[in-house]
């Protein structure tokens, strides 16, 4: 069983309790300043001052990109296979 641990993040300037896998930890804090970033990248370009309307945007944003990763994955999975099925033709013609 994994080892859990009390970490606390800041997103957009409210403070997080949270209890999480040790194990988890560095990916949890990567992907919190990951939004922090996107938060203040949002809030300096479209001049949004409402925390709300920002993280609102923020999470379209993220959605946005894992539909993009999955359609990405799901691509190439797709080209996996068909690239797989030729080679399985070309061996069967060349014996």
């Amino acid at each position: 069983m994994t080892e859990k641990i009390k970490i606390k993040l800041n997103v957009a300037g409210r403070v997080y309790p949270l209890t999480v896998d040790a194990d988890r930890e560095e990916v949890i804090q990567r992907a919190a300043r990951k939004a922090q970033e996107v938060i203040k990248s949002l809030e300096q370009n479209y001049a949004v001052s409402d925390k709300q309307d920002v993280l609102a945007m923020s999470l379209l944003q993220f959605a946005t990109r894992l539909e993009d990763s999955k359609f990405d994955s799901r691509q190439y999975d797709d080209s996996l296979e068909k690239l797989k099925s030729m080679a399985t033709i070309v061996e069967k013609e060349l014996q």
